[in-house]
């Protein structure tokens, strides 16, 4: 093995670095739930927070029993409830801690892959200007550095001059190069890559600290996961439950008393068994595993190699009716390159070459700099050293999709059909038959035609053409069994773009169409009621991510797509979106069948708890009894501690996610009701019994 493909493979394992055995997470989240305990982090959790006071309050009365005070209550059995509460508090902290653990092992993974480096900054914007060795830490955003064939790039940015293949691993896991290289949409690289061959000449658009990477190491912890609408919802309604059954659970104490001196029989009710009563009635199971859900699912997304900056998007990605498909490096390759000169009647096809290179010198796309290579390789036409005193240039953008220049009386002109169309009609030229002919066949062909002219004069056309990804037939295919209807968006013209669309197997496509075409069409569908995942790579396409519910942006993008999407794809695939929405879906259901069997859960134990602490007030609940407990202590306690490990049984199943098969909602919903909505209602039955059981035999917690 070279020590080039040495350094690729070690780099490859950074993100997915072995974990640490099974007993050290375990260990490292039992030591982080303990300091959860502090009252400053336990109080975002309202249903915890009001389990860990009654615990707090129970120990207290646990201490004044064994101190002597009078009690009708055995102290072993405060502090049995006294100790299963903090169980309780403890299992629903260790849950977060275990989710969050997974993060952290990653972002440890991709820390190691920061060392301190070096930067060449220099000193003036030129290739030939001083240059000064900085550390990484100290470049600021606009600095330009170089970067030689096998050193480190410091920081996030966008290359200015060169082409370079660079080593990404350590984001993507991948061991096979990138090119990276000035204009067009694949100038953006990130901090911590490697180049292996040739230099690159980078600004900086994101000092370190504040680049991608980091921003990818912070989500990965968890520091900055903030909740979605839906978990603030749940949390909101776990809250307003906990504030019910505390009001109730308060005025129990004097109507219980009230009632034994009505009717003389029995007592009050000792505030130990309040309490054990208040924490069965809340729902305390889905409160001890709500945020393990929402970071578990954000972790399951890291592992697919998808970065998400917002939990709302992972959510979002479950409910996607619509996916708007950018054609250019998301559906295709993105290598369109010049393959054929056609000059119109009359043009010999030399002098067809040397204007198209000629006006796509100021094109930096790849298909210009292909357009300019073709009339190199076919004619041995080089491009001329022109400087702007002698020729005026103009760049190639978006909005004008063209590009071009004039001089020595030419006005030259190389773009898509209808913009030259529009061009030569302002000269007082048209597009002759025979090249409109030449378009519809080039296009019906899959491949794209460029237009060159000059002035009022078409010339002839150039034939582009790209490579459609492999294998997304079958994925948008299965994308319709999910209900998601696929569009694809590209400026190519409508020939081309039904031949590229068939090919690929979407189901609708907008040809000719500009940043504000893809924003339109999103605005169209969202207005419609429906969510709108849009995938995209080129600094074209920010706006339209930005407004996109699920934005997936190809990590082959540029710096401004990353910044205006809520995921980045490592793999830069756009059947990945597959992947996302599985994971959307899984997370969304995950809460929602632990939210049903917590509900579901807590009925059962009303028959429980409740015949237990007023049958001495109320003989006639005694009919509730079903499961026939040993004695209300131990009914109680039975009743505590179940809730307490149902939380640690549940762990698995928060962190994993509920399985996912594409099926109908009325099927999934039958099948959730019956798994986790009976199964909650049911398995508490047999667990309290035999709890109980156990507890009499063993003779401990009170029961005799």
């Amino acid at each position: 093995m070279t020590r080039e493909s040495a350094e690729r493979a070690d780099t490859r394992r950074t993100l997915y670095a072995r974990r640490p055995p099974a007993a050290v997470q375990l260990a490292a989240a039992g030591r982080e739930a303990l300091r959860k305990l502090d009252p400053r982090v336990l109080h975002h959790n309202p249903v915890l927070f009001v389990v860990a006071t009654g615990a707090a309050l129970t120990t207290a009365l646990w201490l004044t029993a064994l101190a002597g005070r009078e009690s009708e209550t055995p102290a072993s059995f405060i502090g049995g409830i006294a100790f299963w509460l903090w169980l309780t508090v403890i299992f629903g902290n260790l849950a977060e801690a275990l989710a969050e653990g997974r993060g952290r092992a990653h972002a440890e993974s991709l820390r190691r892959t920061r060392a301190q480096t070096t930067a060449l900054r220099l000193r003036e914007p030129r290739t030939d200007a001083a240059r000064d060795e900085v550390a990484a830490g100290d470049l600021r955003r606009d600095d330009v550095v170089i970067v030689e064939a096998g050193g480190i790039i410091p920081a996030d940015g966008e290359v200015v001059e060169g082409a370079a293949a660079v080593d990404e691993s350590a984001i993507t896991g991948e061991s096979a190069p990138v090119i990276r290289e000035a204009g067009g949409d694949r100038s953006a690289v990130t901090g911590g890559t490697r180049v292996l061959s040739d230099r690159l000449v980078v600004r900086i658009t994101a000092p370190a600290g504040e680049g991608f990477l980091d921003r990818m190491i912070r989500l990965v912890e968890g520091a900055r996961r903030q909740k979605t609408p839906n978990e603030i919802a749940l949390g909101i309604l776990l809250a307003a439950l906990t504030i019910i059954f505390l009001l109730v659970s308060a005025t129990l104490v004097p109507y219980s008393g009230f009632v034994a001196r009505a009717g003389g029989q029995g007592g009050a009710v000792d505030l130990t068994v309040i309490v054990a009563l208040l924490v069965c009635l809340m729902p305390t199971t889905i409160g001890g595993l709500l945020s393990a859900i929402g970071i578990a699912g954000m972790d399951r997304l890291l592992r697919a190699n998808v970065v998400a900056t917002s939990g709302r998007a992972v959510e979002a990605a479950g409910d996607v009716g619509v996916l708007l498909l950018d054609k250019t490096g998301t559906i295709t390759l993105g290598d369109r390159q010049a393959t054929a000169f056609v000059p119109a009647p009359g043009v010999a096809a030399r002098d067809l070459a040397q204007a198209a290179q000629l006006a796509s010198l100021a094109d930096e796309t790849p298909e210009g700099r292909s357009v300019v290579v073709l009339a190199k390789e076919q004619f041995g036409l080089r491009a001329r050293e022109l400087s702007p005193g002698d020729a005026v240039f103009v760049p190639f953008s978006a909005q004008t999709r063209m590009s071009g220049i004039d001089v020595d009386g030419h006005t030259l002109r190389k773009g898509a059909a209808d913009a030259i169309a529009v061009f030569l009609a302002e000269r007082g030229g048209a597009l002759p038959a025979e090249i409109r002919a030449g378009i519809a066949r080039v296009a019906k062909l899959g491949a794209t035609p460029l237009v060159v002219a000059d002035g009022a004069r078409a010339l002839g056309m150039v034939v582009l053409k790209d490579v459609v990804k492999g294998g997304l037939q079958l994925e948008f295919e299965e994308m319709r069994r999910l209900g998601i209807r696929t569009v694809m968006i590209t400026g190519d013209n409508p020939l081309t773009a039904a031949a590229i669309a068939a090919e690929a197997g979407v189901d609708d496509f907008i040809a000719e169409a500009k940043p504000e075409t893809k924003l339109a069409e999103i605005r169209r569908w969202q207005q419609a009621g429906h969510l709108v995942a849009m995938t995209g790579d080129g600094t074209n396409d920010a706006p339209a991510l930005a407004q996109a519910d699920v934005a997936v942006v190809m990590n082959s993008g540029t710096q401004a797509a990353k910044e205006a999407g809520n995921m980045v794809d490592l793999d830069s695939n756009p059947t990945k979106l597959l992947a996302i929405v599985g994971i959307g879906k899984r997370l969304l259901m995950t809460r929602g069948a632990l939210t049903t069997f917590s509900i579901a859960s807590d009925i059962a134990k009303y028959f429980a708890i409740i015949p237990a602490a007023f049958a001495a007030n109320c003989p006639e609940l005694g009919a509730l009894d079903l499961m026939r407990l040993g004695s209300p202590q131990s009914a109680i306690l039975s009743a505590v501690i179940f809730n307490a490990l149902i939380i640690v049984a549940l762990v698995p199943v928060a962190l994993r996610g509920v399985s996912y098969r594409p099926a109908a909602s009325a099927v999934l919903l039958r099948r959730h009701l019956l798994v986790y909505g009976l199964g909650g209602l049911i398995l508490p039955f047999p667990c309290i019994k035999l709890i109980d059981l156990l507890l009499g035999f063993l003779g401990i917690g009170g029961v005799a």
